[in-house]
C-alpha cells in the first residue's frame, strides 16, 4: 500500500498543561492515624478504640469522597480542553493526519522538552528514533507517556529521538482501517526522512500492537524492532473458565450489536462502550477492589488514582467501519492469524512477512491480552526461528494487569533462567 502526501501546517509547539492541585482541606493532608496523647499510646479500652476506628474511618470517608469529587472535575476539565493528548513532555506537531489525501484522525508528534530541559544536547544521533502509539480501542492517547518514567521517559533517558502517535477524540467520516494503515505509513516515512538509515523503533501498546504488526508485514525494510505491550494477535485462543473475551462474540451473536450500537451512534462508535467490557471483564475489581484499595490506602493511592483515571474517562470514538471491521475480522473471524485479513479489496496481510525482530511483553494477570493470545502462542501465525534469523521474538511474561505492562510505576521483575537469559540474549 502507498499513501499519498499532501502538504502540512508547519509544526505547532505545545508545552505540557500544568496538573490541576489537590483541592483537599489542609487537615485532611495529615496521615490516616488516630492521634495520639502526649503522655504515650492510648489506653486499650474499647470505648477509646472505637472512637479511633471513627475517627480514621470519617477522616478517610472525607478523602475518598473529595478524591472522587475531582476525578469528576479533572474529567469535565479534559472534555472541555478539547481532550488534548495527556502527555507530561512538550511536543511539536509534524504531520496532521487528518490533512493527508488519505486522511485519518492520527497525527505524528516529535517530543521536544522534558520540563525546563531541553532535548537537543541529551540525544544520541547513533540511536534510532523511536515512535510510540497507544492504543485506540475507547480511551485517549498518552497512557505511554503520561509521567516521566514511561516508556517516553525511558527513551530519551537512553538518547533516542522520540516520536508519539497520538489520535483525536472524532474519527474522520467513513475513516477505514486500510485509511489509517495508510497514515501510519506516511508516519514512517517520515521518520525515514529525517532519520536516513536509522529504521524507527516501533512501540505498539495493546490495541496499537497489531496494527503494529499489520504495519510491519507492509513496510519490509522501512521499520526497525518492533515491541509489541500486551497486544492480542491470537484471538480464538484462551483457557477454559480464564479468559471469557474470547467468547464473547459467539455468546453475543456475531457483530450485530456492534451495527446497532454504531447506527445508534449516527455513524460512530462510543469508546464508552469498549471501556464497559473492559470492566465487565472483572466486576469485582470494578464494584469493589478498586475503590477499596483506594479508601484503605488514600493517602499512598490518591495521585497515583488520579492520573490513572484521566485518561481511563477520557473517551473517543471509533467510525462504523473502523469497529464493525474489527470485530469481524479479528475477534469473530480471527482473520489476522489465518493471514486472511483484507484492508483493501485483493490486499490481504499476512504475519509471515513480517521480517524485523519483534520483542513481545505478557502478563499472567492480563485478562484482556494474556499470555496465550501473543503472537509466539500460534505458530501458525508467525514462524519463530531457532536462530537469530528475523523474525525473532523475544517474549517475558509476569503477572501484572493489561495497562500495567506499559506504565507501571515500577518496572516489573522478570523470571527467567540463566539459560533462558543466554538464548533470548543471543537472538536480539
Amino acid at each position: 500500500m502507498t499513501a499519498k502526501t499532501s502538504t502540512t501546517k508547519p509544526p505547532t509547539a505545545h508545552k505540557t498543561p500544568r496538573k490541576r492541585q489537590p483541592t483537599a482541606p489542609p487537615e485532611m493532608d495529615a496521615p490516616m492515624t488516630a492521634p495520639e496523647p502526649e503522655g504515650g499510646t492510648l489506653p486499650s479500652h474499647p470505648a477509646t478504640e472505637l472512637l479511633a476506628y471513627q475517627t480514621d474511618l470519617w477522616r478517610r470517608g472525607v478523602r475518598y469522597l473529595d478524591t472522587l469529587c475531582e476525578r469528576a472535575d479533572n474529567m469535565l476539565e479534559h472534555e472541555q480542553a478539547g481532550k488534548p493528548p495527556l502527555l507530561d513532555f512538550d511536543y511539536e506537531m509534524l504531520v496532521d493526519g487528518r490533512r493527508l489525501a488519505r486522511p485519518a484522525n492520527y497525527a505524528l508528534l516529535r517530543i521536544t522538552r522534558v520540563g525546563e530541559d531541553c532535548l537537543e544536547d541529551c540525544l544520541d544521533e547513533t540511536r534510532p528514533p523511536v515512535m510510540i502509539v497507544d492504543p485506540r480501542a475507547g480511551h485517549g492517547p498518552g497512557i505511554g507517556g503520561f509521567k516521566r518514567d514511561s516508556e517516553v521517559g525511558m527513551a530519551l533517558h537512553e538518547g533516542h529521538p522520540v516520536y508519539f502517535v497520538i489520535f483525536f477524540p472524532e474519527p474522520v467520516p467513513g475513516q477505514t482501517l486500510e485509511d489509517v494503515l495508510h497514515v501510519l505509513r506516511r508516519f514512517v516515512e517520515t521518520l525515514a526522512e529525517r532519520h536516513p538509515g536509522q529504521p524507527p523503533v516501533l512501540y505498539g501498546n495493546c490495541q496499537a500492537g497489531w496494527a503494529i504488526a499489520l504495519l510491519s508485514a507492509d513496510c519490509e525494510g522501512l521499520v526497525g524492532p518492533a515491541v509489541l505491550n500486551g497486544s492480542p494477535l491470537s484471538y480464538w485462543t484462551g483457557e477454559s473458565g480464564v479468559n471469557p473475551m474470547r467468547l464473547a462474540g459467539g455468546l453475543l451473536g456475531g457483530a450485530w450489536l456492534t451495527h446497532l450500537m454504531a447506527d445508534l451512534g449516527d455513524g460512530r462508535f462510543d469508546g464508552a462502550n469498549l471501556a464497559t467490557n473492559f470492566e465487565a471483564l472483572k466486576p469485582a475489581n470494578t464494584l469493589w477492589q478498586k475503590d477499596y484499595q483506594l479508601f484503605a490506602d488514600i493517602d499512598g493511592q490518591r495521585e497515583r488514582f488520579l492520573e490513572f483515571e484521566r485518561w481511563w474517562t477520557g473517551f473517543y470514538s471509533l467510525s462504523k467501519e473502523e469497529i464493525v471491521a474489527i470485530v469481524e475480522n479479528l475477534f469473530v473471524g480471527n482473520k489476522l492469524e489465518r493471514g486472511e485479513l483484507e484492508v483493501c479489496p485483493g490486499c490481504s496481510v499476512d504475519l509471515k512477512r513480517i521480517r524485523n525482530p519483534l520483542v513481545i511483553f505478557a502478563s499472567g494477570g492480563d485478562n484482556i491480552t494474556p499470555p496465550i493470545r501473543r503472537s509466539t502462542g500460534s505458530p501458525r501465525s508467525i514462524p519463530i526461528p531457532r536462530h537469530s534469523r528475523p523474525p525473532t521474538s523475544v517474549s517475558s511474561t509476569c503477572s501484572i494487569p493489561t495497562s500495567g505492562i506499559w506504565a507501571s510505576s515500577s518496572p516489573p521483575r522478570w523470571r527467567a533462567s540463566s539459560t533462558e537469559r543466554s538464548s533470548r540474549a543471543s537472538a536480539i
